[in-house]
């Protein structure tokens, strides 16, 4: 299942806007994300985040809940199975 899941932006580490990119914690779990389509989220924002790739902002509240939907669902574990750039 393809789905959205929502991260904390930890870091900016590129600006351009083609190539805006940054680090995002998924409950722990840090990945690379490219925030090209978001250029309104900064450090602190919380981006809904689709194969790599920020796709919207949302407010923290809206992505605690997702979070947790994800957790019962079991769907967390994909991140952590994925073979993108991961950190704890």
């Amino acid at each position: 299942m393809c789905l959205a899941i929502p991260g904390e932006v930890l870091e900016i580490k590129e600006d351009d806007s083609t190539t805006r990119a940054g680090r995002v914690s998924f409950g722990g779990i840090i990945k690379e994300v490219s925030l090209a389509l978001t250029p309104e989220a900064d450090v602190g924002s919380y981006v809904l985040v689709h194969a790599g790739l920020a796709i919207g902002v949302v407010d923290e509240d809206e992505a605690a809940k997702v979070f947790e939907y994800l957790e019962q669902m079991g769907e967390l574990e994909e991140l952590e199975e994925s073979g993108d750039e991961v950190s704890r």
